[in-house]
């Protein structure tokens, strides 16, 4: 078995998409005609988006939303860099929302928290150091 996707179900697909290619780099990977999903060149596992219309066909028990007014769910994409602090700065400017400040941890690597435009937890670190 292989983890193949990471699907997160926003207002927007195509405004989602852009904010990740302007904010992290991303190119696009793939988008429906209808704008309902699409995908992300980002490593070995594929981001993708999804509408909330298409998220409430799949689940006929309904899911809980992400709101940028709430406090975020207990869930993270963490993206790893070598400049922490020129990738942060610019996914603010891109439209990012700070949610906690660049630290450093006990271990050495830095992180830092942003939300994104649909109110998604990211994380922005530096390599783990192996030593």
């Amino acid at each position: 078995m292989k983890y193949g996707y990471t699907i997160i179900y926003v207002e927007n697909v195509k405004e989602t998409i852009e904010f990740y290619q302007k904010a992290f780099g991303f190119q696009q990977k793939f988008l429906t005609p209808e704008n309902d999903y699409g995908e992300l060149i980002s490593g070995e596992t594929t981001i993708a988006f999804a509408s909330i219309e298409l998220g409430n066909s799949n689940f006929k028990n309904g899911f809980i939303k992400t709101k940028k007014t709430e406090k975020p769910f207990g869930i993270e994409m963490a993206f790893v860099t070598e400049n922490i602090e020129t990738d942060f700065k610019k996914a603010i400017e891109m439209g990012a929302t700070e949610f906690e400040p660049l630290t450093e941890k006990p271990w050495g690597q830095k992180v830092g928290y942003l939300r994104d435009n649909s109110g998604i937890l990211i994380e922005i670190c530096t390599p783990i150091s192996s030593k």
